[in-house]
C-alpha cells in the first residue's frame, strides 16, 4: 500500500514540476518576446529618426508642401511621396513614428493601407484621418497588453504631456495632450470631429478590463 502511494506521489510531483517548468517557460517566452518587441520598435525609430535628419541636412525642404498631399473628402489622404520614402518595419508599411516620453514608447507607426489584427500586433497603427501632421484629426490605434508595449501604458498619461509624431518627410512635430476619456467601443466621434483647422492626432486603446476605449486627444504645439 506504501509502495503504491509513494508511487502516485512520485507521479504527481513530476507533473507538478512539468507544469510549473512549462508556465514558467511560457511566461519567459512572454517576457522574451516583449523585451525583443519593444527593442524591435525603439532600434527602427531611432534608425527612421537618424535616417530623417541626415535628409532634412542635405535638403531645403523639410515640410510637406500643399501639392505633397492630396486630402480626400471623406478624410483620407494619398502622399506624393516616391517609392524611396516607403519604410517598412516587420513586413508592414510605415506612415511615421510616435514618441511619447511619459511612457518611454518609441515605435514605428503602420500605414492604414496595411491596418488588419496581425498589424495591431506588431506595433501601433495609423486608422482613420487626413494623415500624420496635417490639419485635422489623425487617428492612431494600439493594443493594451498590460506589458508595457505598445498603448499600454497610456492610462498613465495626464493633459499636458507631449506626444511627438514624425511623418515620411522628416518633420518632427511635438503635440500637447488637452483631453483623456473613456467611451464605448461604438463611439467614434473622437475620429471624424472638427479641429477647426488644427493639427491634432487621437490615440485610441482598451481599457484594462476591455470593456470600453480609453482615448487620449492632442493636439500640435504653436
Amino acid at each position: 500500500m506504501n509502495s503504491k502511494y509513494s508511487s502516485f506521489l512520485t507521479v504527481l510531483l513530476v507533473i507538478v514540476i512539468i507544469a510549473i517548468v512549462g508556465i514558467l517557460g511560457f511566461l519567459g517566452y512572454r517576457y522574451y518576446e516583449s523585451v525583443r518587441t519593444k527593442n524591435t520598435s525603439e532600434d527602427f525609430v531611432d534608425t527612421f529618426l537618424n535616417d530623417s535628419n541626415k535628409d532634412t541636412n542635405t535638403t531645403d525642404q523639410n515640410t510637406v508642401s500643399d501639392d505633397e498631399w492630396n486630402v480626400n473628402v471623406d478624410g483620407t489622404n494619398n502622399t506624393g511621396s516616391s517609392a524611396s520614402n516607403v519604410q517598412k518595419y516587420e513586413g508592414f508599411t510605415v506612415a511615421g513614428t510616435i514618441e511619447i516620453p511619459a511612457t518611454n514608447l518609441k515605435c514605428p507607426i503602420i500605414a492604414r493601407s496595411e491596418y488588419s489584427k496581425s498589424a495591431l500586433e506588431k506595433s501601433v497603427v495609423e486608422v482613420y484621418g487626413v494623415g500624420l501632421n496635417q490639419v485635422g484629426n489623425t487617428t492612431i490605434a494600439g493594443h493594451n497588453y498590460r506589458n508595457g508595449n505598445f498603448f499600454s501604458n497610456n492610462k498613465r498619461l495626464n493633459t499636458g504631456d507631449k506626444i511627438y509624431i514624425t511623418d515620411l518627410t522628416g518633420k518632427r512635430v511635438a503635440y500637447t495632450i488637452y483631453s483623456k476619456y473613456e467611451t464605448s467601443e461604438s463611439d467614434a466621434e473622437y475620429m471624424s470631429r472638427d479641429t477647426r483647422g488644427a493639427v491634432e492626432i487621437s490615440l485610441s486603446t482598451c481599457t484594462d478590463d476591455s470593456k470600453a476605449r480609453l482615448i487620449i486627444l492632442a493636439r500640435a504645439d504653436g
